[in-house]
């Protein structure tokens, strides 16, 4: 009987917890509902970025963008777009995409199917990367799986005009934040985030009865979370309506049904939480810490959030945020709060504040949202103001408040390495040397045994005596490698990490190489005839 833990993620794209389980009265979510009630909820989980790519490349590797590279949103200039660097981010060579940790412990490992990392996902990540993504495909039905679903309908752009039609929300129910005005079309867009949660919560429905279809329920972990919130003032911006998290984990027979844990959650701790469940031994390189299982960490006391250039809008914040105070520091306080966004202006309720704004109507912290300068620093009790409005930075009574978070993120951004504080070209130069993206270097064929014990290289095979294993090695530092006995194009690539033993008879291998942001390398074949 397999006794190794399935791990099952459900991600919400652009999602503040507006479920019924956070006390939302709107919301209509009775799957995220009874998940909560059959597993654990948290309420003060963040995100490490208010924006996709950062953020999920956070979530893929267990590091801080700040720290890899990955902190500017977009790195690669799409139809729509002209931003001043097309490049991947090339990470430090010991950083991967944590799944290769989970395959080289026999997981099966699928992602249906966004990526969004800033690099392009490895061939080695994933088993399959793809609309397919399935558990239901492994080869061994008691293979243990780790398997991603990732929710689309919930993103920002599934608020913009024309996603309205057919809206079963009640308007005059909806709690329109502060921040925003309170007009019909703010009302509406409210409205279809609402109708696109509860589209999300169908679909959640849907993986859950699968699961329980299959058998899997009770030997399977669920989570549920998000990379950021979704509207003006939210995504973009490290306010907790941009980085709050919905948290919910179900564990059947290990987390109490019906829990709420106030425990500091980041959203860089998310893979790590996942090897400590699955028993995997975890790289000391990695920045976030597992909240559960056999190798979980002490609860934090604070967690980070950055803001740096997104799109073709340059700007850098930094957020620090413990179980009751907020700290943002600008770095660029002569600049106004909203800057120009492309992308973002299609937002009917940022087109609201504009309108208004224009017009001379704004008033209260909406009015403040879109003032010409931003203060250098910004505190918040968000216990007594959840939705950030009244800055105590200046106030003498949270003087001491101000200097500990102050120093708590110096001291974070030093540890990190923050690359937000240096040049994106200067950075890029180092990353593609020249302005070209580095190639990784092809594997190399070692076959041991017989009457070659590694001495030469064997990259076109031959006849060996038996018993042999086969190494595989590229000398680009950091590089994984995939390889695959299947012929043609459409094949599975297995995850090299140990030495292969190869059977009698021949065997036609071939293999590549890949580094985070580096070109895949070419493929190398070569026929191994062990007697």
């Amino acid at each position: 009987m397999q006794q190794k833990p399935n791990i099952l993620w459900v991600s919400f794209e652009d999602c503040y917890p507006y479920f019924g389980c956070y006390g939302d009265p709107v919301a209509h979510t009775p799957n995220l509902d009874r998940l909560a009630a059959e597993g654990c909820l948290w309420t003060h989980a963040f995100s490490t970025a208010p924006v996709c790519s950062p953020a999920r490349s956070a979530v893929i590797t267990g590091m801080y963008p700040v720290s890899i590279g990955t902190h500017h949103h977009r790195t690669s200039t799409g139809a729509n777009y002209d931003f001043p660097h097309n490049y991947e981010a090339v990470a430090p060579h010991y950083v991967k995409c944590f799944p290769e940790y989970l395959r080289a412990a026999g997981y099966y490992c699928t992602n249906n199917a966004k990526t969004d990392y800033q690099f392009a996902p490895p061939v080695t990540a994933w088993d399959d990367c793809s609309s397919r993504g399935h558990w239901r495909n492994r080869p061994d039905p008691q293979q243990p799986f780790f398997a991603v679903w990732n929710l689309t309908q919930t993103h920002e752009s599934g608020m913009w005009e024309d996603k309205w039609p057919d809206l079963d929300v009640d308007l005059d129910k909806i709690e329109v934040p502060p921040y925003f005005p309170d007009t019909p079309k703010v009302r509406r867009a409210l409205a279809r985030m609402y109708a696109n949660i509860e589209a999300n919560d169908r679909r959640l429905g849907e993986i859950l009865a699968e699961l329980a279809e299959d058998g899997l329920a009770e030997n399977t972990v669920v989570f549920i979370w998000t990379d950021h919130g979704p509207m003006p003032r939210g995504k973009r911006w490290p306010y907790d309506s941009g980085i709050r998290s919905p948290l919910i984990v179900r564990w059947p027979g290990v987390l109490e049904p019906g829990a709420v844990s106030a425990q500091l959650v980041s959203t860089v701790d998310l893979g790590p939480t996942v090897l400590s469940i699955c028993g995997v031994e975890l790289p000391y390189h990695l920045q976030g810490q597992p909240f559960l299982g056999a190798k979980a960490a002490p609860p934090r006391q604070y967690v980070f959030a950055a803001r740096d250039r997104y799109d073709e809008m340059y700007d850098t914040t930094r957020a620090v945020r413990d179980q009751r105070f907020k700290y943002m520091r600008h770095y660029h306080p002569e600049e106004p709060y909203m800057r120009y966004n492309r992308y973002r202006n299609i937002h009917p309720i940022m087109q609201e504040l504009w309108r208004l704004h224009a017009a001379g109507e704004l008033t209260g912290p909406a009015a403040q949202l879109m003032q010409g300068q931003r203060p250098a620093e910004e505190l918040y009790d968000t216990a007594a103001d959840p939705h950030e409005i009244h800055n105590l930075a200046a106030e003498p009574a949270y003087a001491d408040e101000l200097a500990r978070l102050r120093a708590a993120l110096d001291a974070w951004q030093r540890e990190v390495n923050d690359l937000g504080l240096i040049p994106e070209d200067v950075m890029v130069r180092q990353m593609w040397p020249d302005g070209v993206q580095p190639l990784t270097l092809p594997p190399l064929f070692l076959a041991l045994g017989g009457n070659n014990f590694g001495l030469a290289d064997s990259p076109d095979g031959g006849e060996f005596e038996g018993p042999i294993l086969l190494q595989m090695q590229s000398n680009t530092q950091g590089a994984s490698i995939a390889y695959t006995v299947e012929e043609g194009d459409n094949v599975h690539w297995q995850l090299y990490h140990e030495p292969l033993r190869l059977p009698t008879g021949a065997t036609q291998m071939r293999a590549k190489a890949i580094r985070i942001g580096y070109q895949e390398s070419d493929e190398v074949q070569a026929t191994f005839m062990v007697r």
